[in-house]
């Protein structure tokens, strides 16, 4: 049977189909961090390609702590007539469109912020240390203003007419710093025990729901594992997908890794188990174990390539939701192509610039892409053989120009 194709109703909401973006950064906000019509054309494509469900790339909660120049933030409603804009490029089509909300922690490379935030004060590792700079540990009073922010973008992104969110738990982004032994050394009510690390999220998840309707769907991104010695392990993943699961969240995105251990690129395939490519999805197994722990729906993303692998997938019950992220980026209509049998066209290969200290970030991932993403949202069609060193190059001279241009705008408030 083709379960691609399947509709789905969460909350009174229809999926109409099974397959779902996964949210990349698209890093076409400008320095105020507004939406505009790149965004507007990059959704409108993949509406039209047949998408059952859109997550939005990184959307910050926080205007002082942006993960990246061209992010989108939420803080207020001053941007709401844009928000609504976006929020109806997926009704016209169908698309059910879920707003990633998110808050970078530590992972912010320096100088653009003032500052960066943590649960506690840890360094990176030597190798991405010239990168990111030693975080702040946050004080009490910014943790709960921070889960007040969440609940306030979730509010807009309702009142803007998104369908829902998603709660960015995953990756090494502030959810997860949390909940990692690794970046979480405090001895409050917000550290130690898996308990007090996994408090954050749950905060999060009750203060989102109070401030939305019954009809708005809640999402949350976590890792299957960090990937790294002396991280989370897998008895507290479980109980954290336990907990937030009875808490009432409604989709749960199985991924992996962080920004020193970037397993959500995907690994070579030497480097993965047998079955993994056989079943094409890196985190597959992980999400048939959890399954028999929670009730909410699952979504895998990461690795999956054709019709036959997503379907069985669907079929072995695993999870209910596809997840697809880099394919969209160079085929737009590959929703409608694989509910119609085929497969995606093109392999994903790690992308590398030549630079040995850039490729081993496997910051690439993230900026080849989007790249893609603001020549959709021109109108134009994707490049497959778009030059990595190029994309870097004109990376580093954008961030450099906003690094430069937010110490300016420091001084003059100062």
């Amino acid at each position: 049977m083709n379960h691609i194709a399947e509709a789905l109703i969460i909350r009174n909401i229809p999926f109409k189909n099974r397959i779902i973006k996964g949210a990349m950064s698209e890093a076409l906000a400008n320095r105020a961090g507004q939406p505009n019509k790149l965004h507007l054309g990059l959704y409108d494509a993949w509406g039209k390609g047949g998408l059952g469900c859109a997550i939005t790339g990184n959307v910050m909660v926080d205007w002082r702590a942006k993960n990246e120049p061209g992010v989108v933030v939420i803080e207020t409603e001053r941007d709401l007539a844009k928000f609504t804009e976006w929020a109806n490029v997926g009704k016209q089509y169908g698309m059910v469109q879920l707003v990633q909300l998110s808050h970078p922690g530590r992972q912010c490379p320096k100088g653009l912020n003032k500052e960066t935030v943590a649960p506690s004060a840890v360094p990176f590792s030597p190798l991405l240390a010239t990168t990111f700079g030693t975080p702040r540990a946050l004080e009490e009073g910014e943790i709960l203003d921070i889960i007040a922010r969440f609940a306030e973008a979730a509010r807009i992104s309702e009142k803007a007419g998104f369908e829902g969110v998603q709660l960015h738990g995953a990756h090494g982004y502030l959810i997860s710093q949390f909940l990692s032994p690794l970046t979480n050394k405090r001895q409050d009510q917000w550290g130690g025990s898996i308990e007090n690390r996994m408090r954050f999220l749950l905060e999060i998840y009750k203060a989102v729901r109070a401030k939305t309707s019954e009809n708005f769907i809640i999402s949350v991104k976590l890792n299957s594992a960090d990937f790294q010695r002396g991280g989370i392990t897998e008895e507290e993943v479980i109980q954290v997908f336990k907990a937030i699961d009875a808490a009432g969240i409604d989709i749960i995105e199985v991924s992996g890794g962080t920004y020193e251990a970037p397993a959500m690129a995907g690994a070579k395939a030497d480097q993965r188990k047998a079955s993994t490519i056989a079943r094409e999805a890196y985190f597959l197994d992980f999400a048939e174990k959890i399954r028999k722990e929670v009730k909410c729906h699952l979504m895998v993303t990461g690795g999956f390539r054709t019709a036959k692998g997503m379907n069985a997938a669907l079929d072995s019950g695993a999870c209910e939701f596809i997840g697809i992220a880099r394919p969209l980026a160079v085929e737009t209509d590959v929703s409608n192509r694989l509910i119609a049998g085929h497969d995606v066209r093109y392999a994903v290969e790690q992308i590398k610039t030549g630079i040995p200290f850039v490729d081993k970030m496997a910051i690439m991932e993230i900026l080849w892409y989007a790249a893609q993403f603001k020549a959709i949202g021109e109108g134009k069609k994707p490049n497959p053989n778009l030059s990595p060193l190029k994309v870097f190059l004109n990376y580093a001279k954008n961030n450099i120009k906003a690094i430069i241009q937010g110490r300016v705008n420091s001084r003059k408030s100062a």
